[in-house]
């Protein structure tokens, strides 16, 4: 018995059976697996007719009729990944597919402390974690600590065949990870002979080079009994900087004016309304240059800088005209390059058992480089107490007014309390640089067999991977080390200048002169210099045994059933450096830690046939499955998964389709077990602009805060300003339990005979996780400590999680995992396709997907009860209440593929603080654009009028659509070979996306993150 054969009919009566039922499957194109072309001898199809019977689809592993498709399936074939001219699969996945949203990417996680580099996704924005990402169906390691993060970067392309998507709770089959769904990649088991393809790809207007090289090789072997498939990936991106693109280097600082009701741009004269100013005046400047800022204070009238070399004193008000714009270091996307290979390898031991064995190995590499350090005197930096743990602080602190460096007309300037205050970027000590390299491997190794008279299939695998992460950030600064060279004396003989402390001098300490660019000697350099380093290893282990088979025979059909259990040991270790450890840089805190658990999970699934041929039910069918776990870690209870669905067939070419599943998810290593790690966010300080007699919402209780209080008494007319550093690590609470996701999905799928090719689907979905593991908002952290019913103080536990410094600035805010209330989204997801043959002229096909988001929001317990914050719509959160794909494709003699395709996302708001922020007190009501709170103003004081009140930019972002086409055409050659040559623009009417304030670039990664028009070509050679 050819089990390669089998395998291609098996994969035949999937698709064939799908496509009638489900038209969400003719999202592939994939000619080669719709009609294949079978070569079984007469024997080999005597043996066993009726193998095409039964199959198993994604997201369960029942043998059922073909058409006993339950839940929503969408399939991304060949053609569509091959007519994309993209490298990264998960982009491609992005692109095509509206259920599916970016996780990480090179054009999002540049200031990822973990992630850079990896190429992950996210279904129904549930978050990565809740996306179960398979390799035929297996589970595989993840590539970071972050959570189960599979990056599909490590898998060669030329490896995938296709890709299945389970768009509903799927963890009854696969276990826990899966609320969202899964997306399940499929190898390439069919494919003969070498093939070597090459694609390159630039954006027209430069920049985002991209390159990648296939080599496949598939062959049968032992008289037909084996066949082997070895394929690997060369594939660097060279991505996208500052100086690729015009609107990167447009600077701006915006804000709403409450009192002048217009939209306000930083300038060199300070904020000035937008319409009274070009672009061409906003600034966007930092006091962080390479020579120095010295006695900036608002207590000194005179300030001092340099000029290269040249020290000048006219800094004061004049930062947005001297300072420097330091989006010029941000990569809007960051380079990488990868290597991978794969083999597989099937042979059939018996004519009832079957051996496979598969490996994949890849080395991915992404360098991102960013800013000179940019350090002053009170940029506080964490300390963790190497025996208590105890968190601290260390600063840099003042130069000395009698350091030896000090300029004399610095020196004899009368500077507040003879202190030098200073601001300095360390372009001597070189850009900081992120280097992350990933490796990954994945193996696994099964038998499958039959047993009673081949009434029933056993499979039995063993699966091991491993991923290693090495990560160095070079040219940090050792703060410690900084405030130690900054002391510096002059030594007994009157002319050498050392550092002041003895110990330091022991341990090499070279003096530090920050006054004028280049002034940091080589050795200076080297002496505060810190390459911090992270090395994380995550280990999986997994062993699966099932049986499938029909239990017994209904008047309808048989019960077809799988039994199954599973065991899984995950671990990881993250190992890092000594002041990657305990802090004193200008790095995130990331500690030593590491984690390990066991499960062990038990699993069956029945299928049940209730009518067949009967009236007003061709068929009538329900599916039931389970699965039980259990952690080896105490805190999580027995993790409960269950799924129960309908299909009822009234009449040929109709489907109706009902799912209810629950799906538990127990908290990984990381939020569980994790200390807390660097990161950054960004967030707006309630207490931005407080004084002595403010009334804005939360400030009595920021006039508590005692660096704020210190400041208002030493001067009555002090206003507080904003400039918080954006601190936000992320911490584990070990008080985590599962949460529970319960998920209802109902559909109907039209396949009418009076419209031969025509395919529809409708299928509303209804997600619900409670417990939710999830984040509160830094905003509603902040609100909640300053201007909530509880007093403010430590008895208010989110007054805890943030710290300030003696400035009144927010040095961090602690995010801590909670199981909050709840996560909630519902939806639509519509898809459509149809085939039309031209005869002669070829054939047509058309397809097209839509996503309708009708609600996602999170609900979390505060002070005053529970909150709800609704997320649809907003683009801080990626939540598009809208989006479609479609396409038409020309197909001609096995020769041409011609397709065009079309993306839609819908509009948006700027974020869920704007809308807080702007039209929450100044909703747009009545004629005129008259705000209601400027309305009341106006009434109140007729000096407060204002002509034409505007209302806020940047807050409405418009709906974007964009198109590409790609050609592709194959000739034959000599000696059964044949050449395919291939090309396309992407962005044909180079569509970036509106102009995003906050974003990278001024660009949204949501949009291509400016990438803009991309051409791209190549060649494939097979024989």
């Amino acid at each position: 018995m050819n089990k390669k054969l089998i395998t291609i009919a098996i994969q035949t009566a999937i698709m064939g059976g799908a496509l009638s039922l489900a038209p969400q499957v003719y999202a592939a194109d994939d000619t080669e697996i719709a009609k294949p072309k079978l070569e079984a001898t007469a024997d080999e199809q005597a043996k066993e007719p009726e193998i095409q019977e039964k199959i198993t689809v994604t997201g369960s592993r029942l043998r059922r009729d073909s058409f006993s498709v339950a839940t929503p399936l969408a399939v991304l074939g060949r053609d569509d990944i091959e007519d994309t001219g993209l490298g990264s699969l998960a982009e491609i996945l992005v692109e095509e597919l509206p259920q599916i949203s970016e996780g990480s990417s090179n054009s999002n996680s540049q200031s990822s402390v973990q992630n850079t580099g990896l190429s992950t996704i996210d279904l129904r924005d549930l978050g990565t974690n809740r996306t179960l990402t398979l390799i035929d169906g297996r589970r595989t390691v993840s590539n970071s600590y972050s959570g189960n993060y599979v990056s599909l970067s490590t898998i060669p392309s030329g490896m995938v065949k296709r890709v299945e998507v389970i768009t509903g709770g799927a963890s009854a089959a696969y276990g826990s990870d899966a609320v969202a769904g899964v997306v399940n990649i499929i190898t390439q088991n069919n494919k003969e002979g070498f093939s070597v393809k090459a694609r390159g790809g630039e954006s027209t207007e430069g920049g985002g080079k991209e390159f990648t090289l296939d080599l496949d090789y598939g062959t049968d072997f032992a008289d037909g009994r084996g066949y082997m498939f070895f394929s690997s990936t060369y594939d660097k991106q060279y991505g996208l900087s500052y100086a690729d693109r015009k609107r990167a280097q447009q600077e701006n600082v915006y804000r709403y004016s409450g009192s002048e009701m217009c939209n306000q741009m930083l300038t060199e004269e300070g904020y000035q309304c937008m319409r009274d100013i070009t672009s061409a005046d906003w600034r966007d400047r930092s006091d962080g240059i390479f020579g120095g800022v010295f006695g900036e204070s608002s207590r000194n009238d005179t300030q001092f800088w340099y000029d290269g070399q040249t020290l000048r004193d006219d800094w004061k008000d004049n930062e947005e005209k001297y300072g420097i714009h330091t989006d010029q270091f941000v990569m809007l996307k960051v380079p990488d390059e990868a290597i991978s290979a794969a083999i597989k390898v099937d042979f059939e031991l018996t004519d009832d058992i079957q051996s496979y064995f598969q490996v994949q190995y890849s080395e991915n590499s992404s360098i991102n480089s960013k800013s000179p350090e940019d350090e002053y005197e009170n940029a506080y930096a964490l300390t963790l107490d190497p025996e208590t743990g105890e968190p601290g602080r260390v600063r840099p602190g003042y130069i000395p007014i009698d350091n030896p460096y000090v300029p004399e007309e610095i020196a004899n300037s009368g500077l507040y309390k003879d202190r030098i205050y200073w601001d300095r970027r360390f372009a001597e000590v070189g850009n900081v640089t992120t280097d992350n390299t990933r490796t990954t491997l994945r193996s696994w190794a099964g038998l499958q067999g039959s047993l009673f008279d081949d009434e029933w299939d056993w499979d039995i695998s063993i699966g091991y991977g491993k991923s290693t992460q090495e990560q160095t950030r070079y040219n940090e600064l050792n703060t410690f080390k900084v405030a130690q060279a900054l002391d510096a004396e002059y030594a007994a003989d009157g002319t050498t200048i050392q550092c002041a402390d003895e110990n330091a001098r022991a341990d090499g300490c070279v003096p530090l002169n920050l006054f004028g660019e280049g002034s940091i000697t080589p050795e200076a350099a080297n002496y505060i210099r810190s390459n911090p380093t992270i090395n994380t290893d995550i280990e999986q282990l997994n062993l699966v045994g099932y049986v499938a088979g029909d239990l017994f025979e209904m008047p309808a059909g048989n019960v077809a059933s799988v039994f199954g259990i599973e065991y899984r040991k995950d671990s990881q270790d993250v190992a890092t450096s000594t002041e990657q450890q305990y802090g004193g840089i200008t790095f995130n805190v990331v500690p030593t830690f590491s984690g390990e658990v066991d499960v062990w999970e038990a699993f069956a699934e029945v299928s049940v046939p209730l009518l067949r041929d009967v009236t007003a039910a061709k068929s009538l069918s329900a599916e039931l499955s389970v699965r039980v776990a259990d952690y080896s870690w105490s805190g999580t209870g027995l993790v409960e998964s269950y799924k129960t669905g309908l299909m009822w067939v009234p009449a040929e070419g109709y489907l109706i389709r009902g799912n209810y599943s629950r799906a538990q998810r127990a908290p990984t290593i990381t939020e569980l077990m994790s200390p807390p790690r660097g990161d950054y966010d960004s967030f707006d300080d309630i207490c931005d602009g407080v004084t002595s007699t403010s009334t804005a919402p939360g400030h009595d209780n920021c006039r508590l805060e005692p660096s704020i209080a210190a400041l208002i008494a030493e001067d009555p007319n002090f206003e507080f300003e904003d400039n918080n550093n954006r601190y936000s690590p992320n911490t584990g609470n070990a008080d985590l339990k599962e949460e529970t996701a319960d998920t209802y999905t109902f559909g109907i799928t039209i396949a009418p005979s009076f419209l031969e090719g025509f395919n529809l689907a409708v299928d509303y979905y209804d997600i619900t996780v409670s417990d939710a593991i999830a984040q509160i908002d830094n905003a509603d952290i902040i609100n909640q400590c300053y201007d909530s019913s509880a007093a403010w103080g430590e008895t208010n536990s989110f007054c805890n999680d943030i710290t300030r410094d003696n400035e009144g600035n927010i040095i961090e805010i602690l995010q801590r995992s909670f199981n909050v209330d709840e996560l909630k989204t519902r939806g639509l997801d519509v898809a459509a396709a149809y085939t039309y043959d031209l005869d002669a002229y070829g054939s047509l096909k058309f397809k097209a997907d839509y996503t309708h988001v009708y609600e996602y929001s999170k609900t979390f317990e505060t002070n005053d009860g529970q909150k709800t914050n609704e997320y649809t719509g907003d683009l801080d959160n990626g939540i598009f209440k809208d989006k479609a794909s479609a396409s038409l494709a020309w197909y001609y003699d096995d020769a041409w593929r011609i397709r065009w395709r079309t993306k839609f996302k819908g509009e948006l708001i700027s974020s869920l603080a704007d809308q807080k922020d702007f039209y929450e007190p100044l909703n747009d009501q009545g004629e005129g654009g008259i705000f209601p709170m400027y309305e009341a103003a106006c009434a109140n004081d007729i000096s407060a009028c204002k002509d034409n009140p505007e209302a806020p930019a940047f807050y409405d972002i418009s709906a974007y659509v964009r198109h590409d086409i790609s050609i592709s055409y194959t000739m034959d050659l000599k000696q059964n070979g044949e050449i395919r040559f291939f090309g396309g623009l992407n962005n044909i009417f180079d569509n970036k996306g509106d102009f995003i304030i906050g974003g990278k670039g001024n660009f949204s990664s949501k949009y291509g993150g400016g990438i803009g028009r991309f051409y791209y070509a190549g060649a494939e050679f097979k024989f």
